[in-house]
């Protein structure tokens, strides 16, 4: 796919961290840019600098992404590309024993629906929304539109407290070629990306020698993954016409250890 001005790209997640970056990528290039985001203040601002438009969404709401796409189609016109990176995390172990006490604990069920809510269901809401919509275009050189998820080396590599998030993004690997196939008659592609550890607000907080020791997890090159890393290959994933039906890591060789 050919990115300029003629373009449309939704983007959750939009105002920090992964997929800011690639707003700010996909903008460089001319793409008119919306932004799906609960941070309204920041998201605003981003969108405000790249010439775009900004939609208050909870990706697990319907009622929410239904009013953020038709908000942004009518600013910028019917999206050809969605880019999926709104999502969160937690740490709990499925059973434990508490070191004290040692009271007995299972993973409170509410919150490990809320990570499969975020992560894996409010990503398959958008893409089935936006795919719906591209179809409605007229294929440009044989393509109607591009979606990129995100999943997370998790998926492939859980730790110790990750089962829920694990869970999330391996659901999100696993619906990456099935719903390629699905979108394949109407020239939609579809891919994923799993990030390994980046450099985003998650670690922002983080005090350096943290930071540092994190990367040097990490086989080659020993350091965190920047943002602009991760948007340029989701910028390949959209403009290689033959990228399609892909889960592909992005993390400098890691596999992560049990804890």
């Amino acid at each position: 796919m050919k990115l300029d001005s003629n373009i449309t790209a939704v983007i959750t997640g939009g105002a920090s961290g992964l997929g800011e970056a690639t707003a700010r990528a996909l903008a460089a290039k001319g793409v008119k840019v919306g932004i799906f985001d609960l941070n309204e203040e920041r998201g605003e601002a981003v969108a405000k600098e790249l010439g775009g438009a900004f939609a208050k969404v909870n990706v697990t709401s319907e009622e929410d992404v239904d009013a953020g796409f038709a908000k942004i189609r009518e600013a910028l016109g019917q999206e050809r590309i969605l880019v999926n990176c709104a999502g969160t995390g937690n740490a709990i172990k499925t059973a434990s024993r508490d070191k004290n006490s040692g009271e007995i604990k299972h993973f409170p069920l509410d919150a490990f629906n809320m990570i499969i809510q975020i992560n894996l269901v409010g990503t398959f809401r958008c893409i089935a929304k936006s795919a719906a919509g591209m179809m409605s275009l007229d294929p440009i050189d044989g393509e109607r539109g591009a979606i990129v998820n995100t999943a997370s080396v998790a998926a492939e590599d859980g730790q110790i407290g990750q089962a829920a998030y694990s869970a999330s993004k391996g659901g999100v690997v696993g619906m990456t070629l099935p719903i390629a196939r699905d979108l394949s008659k109407e020239f939609i592609r579809v891919n994923t990306i799993l990030p390994g550890i980046f450099n985003t607000p998650l670690l922002a907080a983080a005090p350096e020698n943290v930071k540092a020791a994190l990367g040097a997890q990490v086989p080659n090159p020993a350091r965190l993954g920047n943002p602009p890393e991760y948007a340029s290959l989701a910028l390949q994933m959209i403009e290689n016409g033959y990228f399609n039906g892909e889960d592909v890591r992005l993390d400098g060789a890691i596999r992560m250890a049990p804890r």
